[in-house]
């Protein structure tokens, strides 16, 4: 019993700092002690110690003397990791064409009229909505991936897609770019509620591409 909660620490543990490294709270080459974090979160330096190796694993973070350093991603990391998209998601995007269903397509639909909602306030009203933004757009690219049929495009492609967190939300900051992305997603929406497999795949490249071409111009903080 007591094995299982150090494990279920553990995964919590290893969420929350992948989700704070993914989104830049912490700077890359920053060093983090193990025994202050474990102090920090209220445990025992166990299940750190343990989301820390999943962490290097996953090659954004890396061992030091003092603790770990943080590694992230970077501008730099974004045109490979937008190839390797543009060529699987673009498959994917062709399978959820000819395997989506109702009910997908239906929260499909939902997600579209949310993100839109929150673009048009952005715009509207000058806020800061582009947390919701790049969260709607997971679900939206979350749920292509998972109507694709393909537990090994889903496989790849959803923790690709988060390791980009911190870009896709600095992107969509852009109003000109949330709008943007919002036509292109209805288009990619379109075609899959049209099944067109050629469509949707084609759709799916031209969003990427230019998902990738923004993402390039935004200085790294």
């Amino acid at each position: 019993m007591r094995e299982h909660k150090t494990i279920s620490i553990a995964d919590q543990i290893f969420d929350r700092l992948e989700k704070e490294i993914l989104s830049g709270k912490y700077k890359r080459g920053e060093i983090v002690s193990e025994n202050k974090l474990a102090e920090s979160l209220g445990v025992s330096r166990t299940p750190v110690r343990e989301a820390v190796k999943r962490l290097e694993q996953e090659g954004i973070i890396e061992d030091c003397s003092k603790g770990f350093r943080i590694i992230g991603i970077t501008r730099d990391d974004m045109p490979d990791m937008y190839e390797i998209r543009i060529q699987i998601e673009s498959l994917a995007a062709g399978r959820a064409a000819e395997n989506i269903s109702v009910d997908e397509l239906k929260e499909m639909g939902e997600i579209l009229d949310m993100q839109k909602y929150y673009i048009d306030r952005q715009n509207g009203e000058g806020t800061d909505n582009s947390e919701n933004i790049k969260d709607l757009d997971s679900r939206f690219h979350n749920l292509i991936y998972i109507s694709s049929r393909s537990k090994a495009f889903a496989d790849m492609l959803i923790p690709l897609h988060k390791r980009m967190t911190k870009f896709r939300k600095a992107s969509v900051r852009k109003n000109s770019r949330a709008q943007s992305s919002w036509n292109e997603h209805n288009e990619i929406y379109t075609a899959l509620r049209e099944h067109n497999i050629a469509w949707a795949e084609e759709a799916m490249r031209r969003h990427l591409i230019n998902a990738r071409d923004s993402i390039m111009t935004i200085e790294e903080e």
